[in-house]
């Protein structure tokens, strides 16, 4: 097994650790010169990639590739790999075998705090969400046309090892908006390596939501956070009166419960089903500054 993951960052990175013990060779691309050390100190074979140019390097690795992750945002253009003027994936990836594109549970938008499973309509709001879409589509081609499964991960808010309540509240950034109603679903980033590996040694392509079990109201989770810590949690702040960034204040319009049940049917069992677990796996263990 040789892994590619294109876009090592937060959860990429996860992805490449978690590959480690398994494949033959593990890389991963960084738009940035100053992540390779990091990257490689964890064992990962670290290349520059900007969503644009291959280089030789990268190419090589391409070549050798049986399984693929990738982790890039779309933009305007579409996905990288998928854009006009870039090589075919059968001319760069010869040997690949399986492959997962990481989207977002975004793509589903606004459903009035309703349920949602991977055959709900897709709805999105923001231009980032539409970009998602149209990349997962091209995705879900490519897997029609060349019998190569592609597993799209609809990842809902990733948090993990030194990305968590615990370091918002040390920061003193964490708040606690109040938007009566409004939930959100959250997964830790071991469970979206642990589902990566799962879907690749089974070879399943396909549409997965990867999330949590419960989806709960944010406030919840830095109260608890605050609570493990042992120190207060920031006054609540009504939801309208909070200054927020556009970005910040679109996120709040999406509202919906988002379903795993299709990932669990298969046999995959979350290491951290719900945020209070992993809340006190983080804090017990000592690695949530990561």
């Amino acid at each position: 097994m040789h892994v590619l993951i294109l876009g090592a960052g937060f959860s990429g990175s996860a992805i490449a650790k978690a590959f480690l013990p398994l494949a033959q060779s593990v890389t991963g691309t960084t738009r940035s010169d100053d992540k390779l050390d990091g990257l490689r100190a964890l064992g990962i074979d670290a290349l520059v990639y900007d969503g644009a140019t291959i280089s030789p390097e990268l190419a090589a690795a391409m070549k050798r590739t049986t399984h693929l992750i990738q982790s890039i945002a779309p933009g305007r253009e579409g996905d990288p790999m998928m854009r006009p003027g870039t090589p075919s994936l059968a001319e760069l990836m010869p040997n690949l075998q399986w492959a997962a594109y990481l989207s977002t549970v975004g793509v589903y938008g606004d459903h009035g705090g309703a349920w949602v499973t991977e055959e709900t309509s897709l709805e999105p709001v923001s231009a980032r969400s539409v970009e998602r879409v149209a990349a997962e589509k091209a995705w879900l081609a490519f897997c029609r046309d060349s019998n190569i499964p592609v597993a799209v991960l609809r990842l809902s808010g990733i948090y993990g090892p030194g990305r968590n309540a615990f370091c918002n509240l040390e920061a003193g950034t964490a708040r606690r908006l109040i938007k009566p109603n409004q939930v959100f679903n959250r997964i830790r980033v071991e469970d979206i390596a642990g589902a990566a590996i799962f879907l690749a040694e089974k070879s399943i392509g396909g549409i997965f939501n990867v999330t949590d079990d419960e989806p709960a109201p944010p406030q919840d989770v830095v109260a608890e956070a605050a609570r493990l810590m042992g120190v207060s949690p920031p006054p609540e702040i009504p939801f309208e009166t909070a200054e927020l960034s556009p970005m910040a204040r679109s996120f709040y319009g999406e509202n919906k419960r988002v379903s795993n049940a299709r990932l669990r049917d298969l046999g995959f069992v979350f290491r951290f089903p719900d945020y209070r677990i992993s809340l006190a796996e983080l804090w017990a263990g000592g690695q949530w500054r990561g």
